[in-house]
Formats: structure tokens, C-alpha cells, sequence
């Protein structure tokens, strides 16, 4: 398995590195660290000396990004140029097969652990890999593997895509596996129906969901299952316990064409709090 590392010199690049780590440790993965580069740059290069301004710029910024790597991890870098950066990484990780996509943040943000610049925006609404968010301040981490998955489920299409996946990177990394349902109460018809059979009737329907999934569990697997409520997703997965090392696994929104993904609203809303990687899942198997 390989995983492709999008980098910039940075500290968000430095956090996707920390990611791309800890996640090679737990799927015994290789790391590919690529870097692009506008055309108007590669013109440049060309034009003088384009070993001396090549080591200069970007092989110096991948050297240091490999630097980050430890030795028990194999790795690779590579540079391309492409008009478009989200474009230029879809097509680097695919060329070198990853698995998934490793971002970070552009920083700067006042809430929250993730701050999506506007390349990773671009990504999360159109990658056909699964695509890992990393939060600011992975690279301070001292946590070498995966330690638990949250898958957070639903009813929507896609719902049983996600929680196979969830499955297999349990599997294969040896971390927990916790299912969760959020039930925010802004999201539903607040106002018709007094709050707790509003909550009744979105428990019922959660637990269907995880009746559902039930039936989908390979033998002698152990989940954790947790339904959490609150006036707003924000609060509600602000309840659930996290940990350092911990990740949490959601769908790509209905509205994403096929094989691509589309960051929903609950998503993003759940970035806006969380300070554990996001891994974003195409809603159908590329």
C-alpha cells in the first residue's frame, strides 16, 4: 500500500507528513511526498540553470520533508506541474497508486483543529480517493499509530461503503473501531414537536442504522456503538471522548458525482471542532 502526501513547505505540509507517518506505522504503508508546481514556474526553471533553482526550491523543501520521515518508513518524492494544484495532486497520487491522500491545513484559523485552504477545498469536493485531512499540530504528536476509528454513520447513500471501509482500517491498522450517531437538534423540524420525541424518533432511526450495520460486521469483531445528542452537530460530537492518535472516518455527501467526493454540511461542521484527522470516503469504491 502506498499513500500520497500532498506538501508544501509549511507547517500544515509538515502536520500532513506527521499524518502520512503515523497512518504508514498502522497499514505498514510506503509514503509518497509530492509536490506541484505551476507551469509559469517550470518555464523559469528552464530558462537558467535548472539543476542549481530546482535544488534551491523544490527539491530542497522535499528533502526536508523527507527529513520528517523516520527510517522504518519507506519513501518517495516526486514534482510535477500542472495549472491547477487539486488537479496536479489527483493525478500524482493516482499515478504513484495511493490508497489515499494526505492534506493539512493552511493554519491560521482561530477554531477548531482544521482550517481548509483553497486546494484542499478544491479537493474535498472532487478527489477520487479517499482523502485525510490532518489537523494543526500533528507534528507535535508523539503518537506513532492509529489507536482508534470513529466511523460516524448514517441512513444516506453510501452509508454501507463507509462502514465496510471503516471495517477494513480497523482491521488492518489494529485500532478500535466506534460507530457513532449525531443527532443535532437544528437539524431537525425543532419548533413542531416537542425536543424529546424529536430525540425518540432520530434515536429509533439511528439504531436502525446500526442494526443494519450489524448485520454487515465480520465474525468475532468488536464495536463500539454510541448515539449523542445535542442542539447542534458541533456540541453533539463534542460529547464523544478523543484522544490523541484517534481518527474518525465520514462519507462523502449525496451530492458528489460519482466516484468523487463532496464535503457535506455536517461534515464541515464537525471540522470545525475536531482536533483528530478526518478521513473523507468517496461514496462509491474506486
Amino acid at each position: 500500500m502506498r499513500l500520497y502526501v500532498a506538501y508544501l513547505a509549511t507547517d500544515g505540509g509538515a502536520d500532513a507528513v506527521a499524518i502520512g507517518v503515523r497512518l504508514a506505522h498502522s497499514l505498514s504503508a510506503a509514503l509518497d511526498i509530492g509536490m506541484i508546481l505551476p507551469p509559469d514556474e517550470q518555464a523559469a526553471l528552464h530558462s537558467g540553470d535548472f539543476d542549481a533553482v530546482l535544488a534551491e526550491q523544490a527539491d530542497e523543501w522535499l528533502a526536508q520533508a523527507r527529513d520528517l520521515v523516520p527510517d522504518d518508513v519507506e519513501v518517495a518524492s516526486h514534482i510535477s506541474f500542472s495549472d491547477s494544484a487539486a488537479e496536479g495532486i489527483i493525478a500524482q497520487a493516482q499515478q504513484v497508486g495511493a490508497s489515499a491522500i494526505i492534506v493539512g491545513g493552511s493554519g491560521g484559523g482561530l477554531i477548531g483543529g482544521h482550517t481548509l485552504g483553497s486546494t484542499v477545498n478544491e479537493l474535498v469536493h472532487s478527489s477520487p480517493l479517499p482523502l485525510v485531512l490532518s489537523p494543526r499540530g500533528a507534528r507535535r504528536s508523539k503518537i506513532a499509530k492509529v489507536r482508534e476509528i470513529t466511523c460516524a454513520l448514517g441512513m444516506k447513500p453510501g452509508a454501507d461503503l463507509l462502514f465496510d471501509t471503516a471495517i477494513r482500517a480497523a482491521k488492518a491498522t489494529g485500532a478500535r473501531l466506534r460507530v457513532v450517531s449525531l443527532i443535532a437538534l437544528d437539524r431537525t423540524a425543532r419548533g413542531r414537536r416537542p425536543d424529546e420525541e424529536v430525540i425518540a424518533a432520530a434515536t429509533n432511526h439511528a439504531q436502525e442504522a446500526f442494526q443494519s450495520a450489524r448485520t454487515r460486521l465480520p465474525a468475532g469483531t468488536e464495536v463500539r456503538w454510541e448515539i449523542v445528542t445535542g442542539p447542534t452537530v458541533e456540541d453533539a460530537v463534542n460529547k464523544l471522548d478523543w484522544h490523541d492518535g484517534d481518527l474518525i472516518m465520514v462519507g462523502s455527501s449525496r451530492l458528489a458525482a460519482r466516484r468523487r467526493l463532496f464535503l457535506g454540511s455536517t461534515a464541515a461542521k464537525m471540522l470545525r471542532v475536531l482536533d483528530v484527522p478526518m478521513v473523507i470516503v468517496p461514496k462509491e469504491d474506486a
